[in-house]
Formats: C-alpha cells, sequence, structure tokens
C-alpha cells in the first residue's frame, strides 16, 4: 500500500512525524507537505508563482506553498504511481464544525478525494499534552480495517482525536459537523513605526455541539470521524429561489 502524507503545520511538524512513524510498517509513505506553517489555508491553489518542490534531510519533502498545492503537485506530477491513500495531519488542534472550511488540514485531504483517492484528515483536538501518539493508533487502525476492506467508492473523512492517552479514549463514533458562534473580534494594535495592525480573532466557542456532533464526541473523550461532502448546493432553496427569479 502506498501512502501521501500532507499536513497544513509544516512538514518539521511532530504530529506529521508521529503519524509517518506509526505508519511505515504497514505502507510505503511519501511526506510532502508545505515549507512553513500554512494553518489556516483552507483549499488556495498558488497561481501567481511557481512552486518549489525540495527534501529534507528526514527524507520529507517540502513544497514552498499550500496544503493543497502539495497534494496536487505531489499526485499530478511527481509521484510515478497514484498514492492507494492520502492522509493529512496530525493537525496541532481540532478541526470540527466550521472549521473544516477554514482548515488546511482538511483541505491537504479534499483535494486527494476530489483527485479521485481516499483521503483522511486527522486533528488532535484541544491540544494540551500532545498525544500525537494516541491520534497516530487511531489512524493505524483506520488503515487497517482499510486494507482488510476497502472503501467502495472515494471517501474523505475528518477524524478528531481527544488529546488524552490511549487507554482513556471511550470509543470511535460517526457523527456530523457541529456548529461554532461567530469568531471573536479582530484584534488591534499598533506597530513601531505607528501604523495599525489587525490580528485575526479566535474562533468562536461551539453553538451546536449536542449529541452526535464532532463537539459532543470529542469531548465525551471519543473519536470523532466525520464522512465530509464538496457539493456546496443547498437543495432546499433551489425551488425558492426558482420562484424568486421568476
Amino acid at each position: 500500500m502506498r501512502i501521501l502524507l500532507s499536513n497544513d503545520d509544516g512538514y518539521f511538524s511532530p504530529g506529521l512525524a508521529a503519524l509517518a512513524h506509526a505508519l511505515e510498517p504497514l505502507a510505503s509513505v511519501t511526506v510532502v507537505a508545505p515549507e512553513r506553517d500554512r494553518s489556516g489555508a483552507s483549499n488556495s491553489l498558488t497561481l501567481d508563482r511557481p512552486l518549489m518542490l525540495r527534501q529534507a534531510p528526514s527524507g520529507y519533502y517540502y513544497v514552498n506553498g499550500t496544503p493543497t498545492d502539495c497534494v496536487h503537485l505531489a499526485v499530478t506530477g511527481m509521484l510515478d504511481h497514484l498514492p492507494d491513500m492520502i492522509i493529512s495531519g496530525i493537525n496541532h488542534g481540532a478541526n470540527m464544525g466550521d472549521d473544516t472550511i477554514y482548515s488546511g488540514t482538511v483541505a491537504a485531504a479534499t483535494e486527494g478525494f476530489l483527485l479521485g483517492i481516499p483521503a483522511i484528515a486527522v486533528s488532535l483536538a484541544n491540544i494540551h499534552d500532545g498525544h500525537f501518539e494516541t491520534a497516530a493508533r487511531v489512524i493505524v487502525e483506520l488503515v487497517k480495517r482499510y486494507q482488510r476492506q476497502p472503501w467502495k467508492d472515494a471517501t474523505l473523512l475528518n477524524v478528531n482525536v481527544p488529546d488524552v492517552p490511549w487507554e482513556d479514549i471511550e470509543k470511535w463514533e460517526v457523527t456530523r459537523l457541529g456548529k461554532r458562534h461567530k469568531a471573536e473580534p479582530v484584534l488591534k494594535s499598533v506597530n513601531p513605526r505607528g501604523q495599525t495592525m489587525y490580528w485575526v480573532g479566535a474562533a468562536g466557542s461551539a453553538q451546536d455541539a449536542g449529541e452526535g456532533t464532532d463537539f459532543f464526541a470529542v469531548a465525551n473523550n471519543r473519536i470523532s470521524i466525520t464522512p465530509l461532502q464538496i457539493d456546496l448546493t443547498h437543495y432546499a432553496q433551489v425551488e425558492s429561489v426558482k420562484g424568486w427569479l421568476a
């Protein structure tokens, strides 16, 4: 089995290293990740300049672009064979609810999915102690299950793992995305030159975090596994918009 790993925290992140190490006994692993932290890059592609592919002493490849660039470059130009699966992570922090729209971690997996390759995004939620080995073990278990019983169609999974030791995990649960309140206001400051600067505020707290959501699962020490799709069509509004235009 051939697995392509990427992330949005950069090729030097501990989560990526933990995941690569855990998967090496199961598959041939290739790492192509951003050269720096590109958290929040979403599904952006770099179209205004060329991309450079370099290799670090660790053997990992890194690209001066976004997570989506990394997967796109690897699949459509770098690799001699298509990977059997693309895995993005382990992200430093949760990607639940509305986070998935902005997440570079989810975006890297999404790019693989759009290219017809099964893909998983994995994040260590509410990170304090950094139990990356727990999240890595979750992915190892999922890959083993896939090897025994491959998905019939290309599938995109968003996995969030509580930041606790493996023995404290309750179970895993197939969930839906919850929702957050709106983000905190931007933070305004002045630099030494007297110029006004703004920092994007923190994400809002969970609004829809009831049973069945990714927020609820993680809060109860459960692994959240959410199948994602890309179709953004709001089907319930199609007829009302037709009537508005009539």
